[in-house]
């Protein structure tokens, strides 16, 4: 391709650096406005079409007849001034000759074969292949090399094409795993649909094919400089990161994505900020993944979702991570807070439970013995079965051979009164004291329990714990500049970008803001697990002498004998 005009001053820099010129931009955006002329909600195919002409891709349309996808491949060769175009509607009879040329007569008289390539698609800039996946196995492989390689096998000659982009076009998915490696060689895909209800009035206002006007074509040595300056391009943590959790994403989805195509997508990218002007890629080129991702146009939309959720977020601060790692802190809080240490003395030795309360050095105590849960005492002294007192029923055995006597049992015993004689324990006019009395009762020897206490944690945990919670702190209030920043700058950044279409800033400002209160929100939650660990109990720190601190109820202990 010829520049249009041969004299016309270069539009980047001599030396490129990583930076457009904002010339070079503007002339950018105004071709891409003029290739909308005539164009209803046709928008992004446009802006997709010249992009990949730029990045050196191809680009798929799918869609039904008459969704306007020739008129797009048309519109966008006249950004190219008269750089040779090619177009074809292929069938399933087409033949190579159709596509790549006739075998030329002259070389088979030579027993050369070899074809006249001239006005075919092989000298072609800029191509438009409609129904493409209606290519036959004579035609694939040929049409395989010419789109990844940009090479033609002329005979026995492999010649360099001029080729830099093709628009494909198709009603249908491709079928047939033969056409796998042909559908891959798309990295920008896009379903074109009808016009829609509200834009119909607009179409049917259009009145002719008015041609649009180009007035300044790119020439190829634009093309040639937009890709170099674009393999200088930055690609900073947070777009990495973003394609990082992209691609496990795809994966969890089953959408196969190969390693070429992320290689062409990272080129694509640099290629997007190239052309805005910048010197690293940022978040909103991310904005055209959506287009390069998906294999069924449902996919697409899964993918854009995706992508629009994950705005705002950064490799440093996704707040999606933050969350699990703010659980787990509190998690690690509320355990620290439920811990529960044995209590000791002031000596240091572990304490005790008591039976009746209160606290021991002893590891073993005595209580009432139960049997079932019942408690269980010894048997009056000079008491008996029967009610007559006779020496068969006299108990001599308190404990009835260590089993003691339920409270039923007990109440059926007979005790002897020297007024009243035998009489049923039941009824008995010391009942109640007896039973209340603790040495009647049957004693078990038992292990008791530990005294416990909060867990008094060490004082370098804690200040570890704090230091931790100031650090996310600090974190996520940079973080939340970082966010007040895009939100400031964010229907500007999209209305200037030159292929995010100017609708995503609706959806963008409503995912930021609902970022933004998931920040805060999680903010909030940082502050009260350092309230957390600043109140857990903590040891005593050491004395200057070296020597161990008292423990609180020494320190009690030592205040009391004074």
């Amino acid at each position: 391709m010829q520049n249009a005009s041969p004299n016309a001053p270069e539009t980047l820099s001599a030396n490129p650096g990583p930076l457009v010129v904002a010339d070079f931009v503007q002339k950018l955006r105004s071709i891409r406005d003029a290739l909308n002329h005539g164009l209803v909600e046709r928008d992004v195919a446009v802006r997709l079409a010249l992009l990949a002409t730029l990045a050196g891709e191809h680009l798929l349309l799918l869609g039904p007849p008459g969704t306007a996808k020739s008129l797009i491949a048309r519109q966008l060769h006249l950004a190219f001034g008269d750089s040779p175009y090619f177009e074809r509607l292929l069938t399933r009879f087409t033949v190579p000759e159709e596509i790549f040329g006739p075998l030329s007569i002259k070389g088979l008289e030579e027993d050369r074969y070899q074809r006249l390539t001239d006005s075919y698609l092989p000298k072609a800039s800029i191509a438009f292949l409609d129904e493409i996946f209606k290519a036959n196995s004579a035609i694939l492989n040929a049409l395989l090399t010419l789109l990844n390689e940009r090479e033609f096998d002329n005979g026995t000659v492999r010649e360099l094409t001029p080729l830099v982009a093709v628009i494909g076009a198709s009603n249908e998915l491709p079928e047939g795993e033969e056409l796998d490696a042909l559908f891959d060689r798309f990295l920008l895909r896009l379903h074109v649909g009808p016009v829609s209800k509200v834009a119909f009035p607009t179409l049917l206002g259009l009145r002719g094919q008015a041609k649009p006007v180009v007035l300044e074509p790119l020439g190829a040595r634009e093309l040639l400089a937009v890709q170099q300056v674009a393999e200088v391009v930055e690609l900073p943590e947070d777009v990495v990161a973003l394609l990082c959790d992209l691609r496990e994403w795809c994966t969890a989805e089953k959408v196969f994505v190969s390693d070429r195509r992320w290689r062409k997508i990272v080129k694509l990218l640099q290629v997007s900020a190239a052309t805005n002007g910048r010197t690293q890629v940022s978040i909103w080129d991310c904005w055209l993944l959506q287009h390069c991702l998906w294999n069924t146009p449902e996919s697409r939309q899964k993918v854009y979702e995706w992508y629009a959720a994950r705005v705002g977020a950064s490799a440093a601060m996704d707040p999606s991570r933050l969350t699990r790692i703010v659980v787990a802190w509190e998690g690690k809080l509320q355990a620290d807070k439920d811990s529960r240490s044995q209590m000791r003395d002031g000596a240091g030795r572990l304490l005790y439970k008591k039976p009746k309360g209160g606290h021991t050095r002893e590891t073993r105590g005595r209580v009432q013995a139960k049997r079932d849960d019942e408690p269980l005492w010894l048997a009056p002294d000079n008491s008996a079965t029967d009610r007559h007192g006779y020496d068969s029923g006299r108990i001599r055995d308190r404990t009835c051979q260590g089993n003691g006597y339920s409270r039923d049992e007990l109440y059926r015993l007979y005790v002897y009164e020297s007024h009243h004689g035998w009489r049923e324990f039941r009824n008995w006019s010391g009942r109640d004291t007896y039973i209340a009395d603790e040495s009647n009762w049957l004693m078990e020897d038992i292990d008791l329990g530990p005294v416990l206490e909060p867990t008094r944690h060490k004082q370098v945990y804690v200040a570890g714990c704090l230091r931790e919670m100031d650090h996310m702190n600090l974190r996520v209030a940079a973080y939340r500049e970082q966010l007040l920043g895009h939100m400031g700058t964010l229907v500007r950044e999209i209305r200037d970008h030159l292929w995010v279409a100017d609708d995503f800033a609706v959806p963008a400002a409503r995912n930021l803001a609902a970022t933004l209160r998931q920040v805060d929100t999680l903010q909030a939650r940082v502050a009260r697990l350092r309230e957390g660990f600043e109140n857990l109990p903590r040891e005593a720190e050491a004395n200057m002498d070296g020597s161990e601190p008292e423990t609180p109820p020494a320190a009690v202990a030592r205040r009391i004998r004074k």
